[in-house]
């Protein structure tokens, strides 16, 4: 019987701030040899530093699954878990009670990569962790700068030299196996996303890897291996939550009484703030100037120790004489401009309102001025129906009438990405999880 792939992933994690900007980094190593076979990388935005810890060890776990992607059970690979992290090798290993609601979903995650049986914990002093101590510095580093943690300018292996990992590690045995091609297989699987699981606004973390070539030893580019067109802006877009307007789904825009959260609409923000706290990877926020959009965003920023910067073309349309009616009222008072308006993205509301011609140009103007600012960023859009709608269906190139197909929910999450060659990829339409 073959034995199985061992390995040694040390992970380390960390928050400028705590809460503050936190990236986290992972390395996978063949206790054999002491070779590095796999480094996981990512800036997450704001968090805490245990759940920078925890999405370093996440990361550490598939790298190192990676590399056997097509054992299983007692084939699987075993892995040898080192971290400077008291708290979260304490908790994976058992010994501890996990109460804070934060790290919950993050160990429940990292449980399910592997069996218990195929992982071990050490806990470490941090001077022997420098290589991920310095992969998690360094996607800090990049994320300082508005960029991600790039492989080709990570200088974190110098600072452990092989030897010297080797003679630090605890004794294994079976075959050490073939490092370089075990380490292709794991770049080669990690730079594809999980199948079935979107998260939005996040990038998965950044392999050392090159595009493959021809044989004249040009890039190949299509869709066998893209162009690296560097992280997107990513827009996480926030329907506010409940009105008083919303249960009873009267038009409900920027043309009229301006309406608070309910009690309904403050506990879905709230809901919203602790998710987006939890995914770790909102690293800025921008906001409709109406009043629930405001308050929606405030409850994430507070969580997230965020600023909310305003953006007066991300406000809902102008319904008009429409503001505070039903669609059966407006059907009952202006039948002929209602349908007018169902007809054509030119027709606008009755009484001085705004078409959705009008709206789309002047929120594609907003998305190109977001875009530009926040390259490589993940920026977390609190607006309206009419907006993120509008955002999804240029992403897609679908026709106006495609706004009456959609539907969004209240404090539900979209997300859009936005390339360097000006393409768009919708990631995620209407998710309301984080409510249930």
């Amino acid at each position: 019987m073959t034995q199985p792939r061992q390995f040694v992933v040390e992970a380390d994690g960390g928050s400028r701030g705590n809460p503050g900007p936190a990236g986290y980094g992972a390395v996978v190593i063949d206790p054999a040899t002491g070779e590095t076979l796999a480094e996981a990388a990512e800036y997450i935005g704001v968090a805490t530093n245990n759940v920078a810890e925890y999405k370093g060890l996440i990361a550490g776990l598939r790298a190192a699954k990676a590399l056997v992607p097509d054992a299983s059970g007692d084939s699987g690979p075993r892995v040898h878990v080192r971290m400077d992290s008291k708290l979260v090798v304490e908790q994976m290993s058992g010994r501890w009670k996990i109460k804070h609601p934060d790290m919950k979903p993050l160990a429940a995650e990292a449980a399910r990569i592997l069996p218990a049986s195929a992982v071990t914990y050490e806990w470490i002093p941090r001077e022997k962790n420098k290589h991920a101590d310095r992969l998690a510095n360094e996607a800090m580093d990049a994320g300082k700068r508005g960029r991600q943690w790039e492989p080709s300018s990570s200088t974190a292996a110098l600072d452990t030299p092989r030897s010297a990992v080797a003679a630090a590690l605890p004794p294994v045995s079976g075959p050490p196996g073939d490092a370089a091609a075990g380490a292709a297989r794991a770049r080669a699987a990690l730079n594809r996303p999980a199948a079935g699981a979107p998260q939005a606004g996040s990038e998965a973390p950044r392999i050392t890897t090159e595009a493959p070539r021809t044989a004249a030893g040009t890039p190949q580019v299509g869709w066998g291996a893209a162009p690296d067109l560097g992280a997107p802006a990513t827009f996480v877009l926030l329907r506010h939550g409940e009105t008083a307007l919303t249960p009873e789904k009267r038009f409900s825009g920027s043309g009229g009484t301006d309406p608070e959260l309910s009690a309904t609409g403050r506990e879905q923000a709230a809901h919203a703030a602790e998710a987006f706290a939890s995914r770790g990877t909102v690293q800025e926020i921008v906001c409709s100037p109406l009043r629930r959009c405001r308050e929606t965003a405030g409850a994430v920023a507070a969580r997230l120790g965020l600023e909310v910067r305003i953006e007066d073309g991300l406000r809902e349309t102008d319904f008009g004489a429409w503001e505070g009616l039903t669609f059966g009222e407006v059907r009952e008072r202006y039948g002929a401009d209602l349908d007018a308006w169902l007809g054509s993205a030119k027709a606008a509301p009755t009484g001085g309102g705004e078409s959705f011609a009008e709206v789309a140009r002047r929120v594609a103007a907003t998305r190109d001025r977001l875009v530009s600012r926040y390259a490589g960023r993940t920026v977390l859009v609190v607006t309206h129906v009419t907006p993120i709608k509008t955002l999804v269906r240029l992403a897609l190139g679908a026709p106006p009438e495609s706004l009456f197909r959609m539907e969004l929910s209240a404090a539900s999450v979209s997300a859009v990405a936005y390339y360097a060659d000006g393409n768009a990829s919708v990631r995620l339409l209407n998710d309301t999880s984080h409510l249930r």
